[in-house]
């Protein structure tokens, strides 16, 4: 009797304490918990969150054990961040241990990889708890909302970032020379009739460029020398001779080849900085104590001096140096004056065989027609296969359509001809279009010297989630991602200045501008400018219809008004 009364009051028992330990482990209020940043926010394609939580006193059983669970939630799919274990007094274990009387406070961090999906998107924690072998359970608690993700407008703004052009170098005027020499003999300013001929040589080219159609001479230029050997009043009255007998030779040649042309003559004393070039590309023995001596004083007779002391060396000098110092250097100046752009932009379009690889290209830029200028680095390519440019050139027009397939077969084309750095910051942007930082980091690191690097590296500082670092890239450039950078970092008024300065703003500059508004606090600016992105671009009203930066006014009618 007593054995079947003991039965039943046992199982009461159990079942009260069952109840009571169901009671200690119930239901958490959001009041314990909080998270950073209260809305979370999708930064360099993840989605990071701080937890910071309490359990209260006289809550967590002294045998329980607790794993607690961050999931990221929206319809039709989640994503589970890293557990932590909490475990009571009793429990023997390495997990944190958290008082049943004073209870407990304890920090999670986790990271979720972004998906768009989350944009309309809550964070839970999910509690899995065991008392024993008994499993308890814990409602899951909602504890924020998510995800911004204003950085991934990235992945538009680049769409409009400007790769780089694999520049000609066209020049229509190219300035070219021709010299020659008179050499004289040690103390003589006479012209000999050996040496007379190289100015006769020098007049009659001078003649054929005078007669051509597209060569002009500018002027005639005469420098006279002495050796730095012997007095220098007799060097200097040897050089000025020199330059007049070379002055009044050339001058007869010149008119007796009808040529007319400015003549600028003019004579050194003694040349030193020539004798210093001569002997710095000698084999000489002693060269590099000469040279010092050059260093080392400044006055030319005490120069001469010291060098005649090396006497050594002296005779050789004198032999192989200085000789050739002794002379007066004509120097013909003239311009080859290259096509008008008139006949480059018809020979591109009637017969670009006619044209050089510099001329082709430099083609391509007197035209604002995409399509023109695909067919003109497309002749270009066929006609100049081992020149990297024009295939990075129609990489850059594909990339500009949207084409990144096209853009990348073409840059790839271009990289095995040669690695240049335009190359290499273009590929770096296809990079970053599909999302692959990593490759887009190496390739702009060896793109030094491109021309509008740093915006390609704002978009990198962007996509890494290095905000500030985008903002110096970026520099006073006016485009949206250079917005989108001042936007993430908190520099609103700059921003405001930046997209005012867009030169051709798009439906994501509107847009940029309305989360702008949101963020200063500004409905008028939101609503504006959000109905022409919409109008513009009517995609964008499904994505602002969840984007928690106009969270305060998805109950507004205005604004609903346009999303819907």
């Amino acid at each position: 009797m007593k054995t079947k009364m003991y039965l039943p009051l046992l199982g009461v028992l159990m079942l009260a304490v069952m109840t009571a330990c169901s009671k200690k482990m119930g239901e958490l209020s959001s009041d314990y918990f909080t998270v950073t940043p209260q809305v979370l926010e999708a930064v360099n394609g993840q989605v990071p969150a701080t937890i910071n939580g309490k359990f209260p006193e006289k809550y967590f059983n002294k045998k329980a054990v607790v794993e607690v669970t961050p999931v990221l939630r929206w319809e039709g799919g989640e994503a589970k961040g890293q557990s932590s274990t909490f475990q009571g007094e009793k429990v023997q274990g390495n997990d944190q241990t958290i008082s049943y009387k004073m209870g407990g406070n304890y920090t999670m961090k986790t990271v979720f990889d972004y998906v768009p999906e989350m944009a309309k998107s809550e964070l839970y924690l999910e509690f899995t708890a065991t008392i024993g072998k008994k499993t308890v359970e814990i409602p899951a608690v909602k504890i924020a909302d998510g995800v911004i993700s204003t950085s991934e407008l990235v992945n538009q703004t680049l769409k409009t970032a400007t790769p780089a052009l694999g520049e000609d170098a066209f020049q229509r005027i190219i300035k070219e020379k021709s010299e020659a020499n008179i050499m004289f003999l040690i103390q003589q300013a006479n012209i000999r009739a050996s040496e007379l001929k190289n100015a006769k040589n020098l007049t009659a080219e001078a003649k054929e460029i005078n007669e051509s159609a597209n060569k002009k001479i500018t002027d005639v230029q005469i420098s006279a020398y002495a050796s730095p050997d012997g007095a220098l009043d007799l060097n200097t009255n040897l050089a000025e001779k020199r330059r007049d007998n070379a002055e009044k030779a050339l001058a007869k040649e010149l008119k007796k080849n009808k040529v007319e042309a400015p003549v600028d003559a003019e004579y050194t004393a003694e040349d030193w900085e020539g004798f210093q070039e001569l002997v710095s590309k000698s084999n000489i023995q002693d060269k590099e104590l000469i040279l010092r001596v050059l260093s080392m004083y400044s006055d030319p007779e005490q120069r001469e001096q010291e060098i005649k002391n090396i006497s050594a060396v002296y005779s050789t000098l004198a032999e192989e140096i200085l000789p050739q110092l002794r002379r007066s250097r004509l120097t013909l100046n003239y311009e080859i004056i290259g096509k008008s752009d008139e006949e480059i932009s018809s020979l591109a379009q009637s017969d670009p065989s006619k044209l050089n690889v510099e001329e082709l290209l430099y083609a391509a830029t007197l035209t604002d027609d995409a399509a023109q200028q695909e067919a003109i680095y497309t002749k270009a390519a066929a006609q100049f296969p081992n020149d990297y440019r024009a295939f990075n050139n129609l990489a850059k027009l594909a990339y500009q359509k949207g084409d990144m397939a096209k853009a990348e077969s073409y840059l790839k084309k271009a990289a095995a001809i040669n690695d240049a750095p335009e190359v290499n910051m273009n590929l770096g942007l296809i990079a970053l279009v599909k999302g692959d930082k990593a490759s887009a980091e190496s390739y702009l690191g060896k793109a030094a010297g491109a021309e509008g690097l740093n915006e390609a590296l704002g978009n990198l500082y962007i996509a890494q989630g290095k905000y500030a670092q985008a903002v110096t890239a970026f520099g006073d450039l006016k485009t949206n991602s250079a917005a989108l950078a001042q936007i993430l970092a908190k520099d609103y008024n700059k921003a405001r200045a930046t997209l005012d300065g867009v030169k051709n703003a798009d439906a994501y500059t509107d847009y940029l501008k309305a989360v702008l508004g949101a963020r200063t606090n500004n409905p008028s600016a939101v609503t504006s400018n959000l109905k022409k992105a919409v109008a513009a671009d009517p995609t964008l009203a499904k994505k602002a219809a969840s984007d928690l930066e106009f969270a305060k006014y998805f109950t507004d009618a205005d604004f609903m008004s346009i999303v819907q």
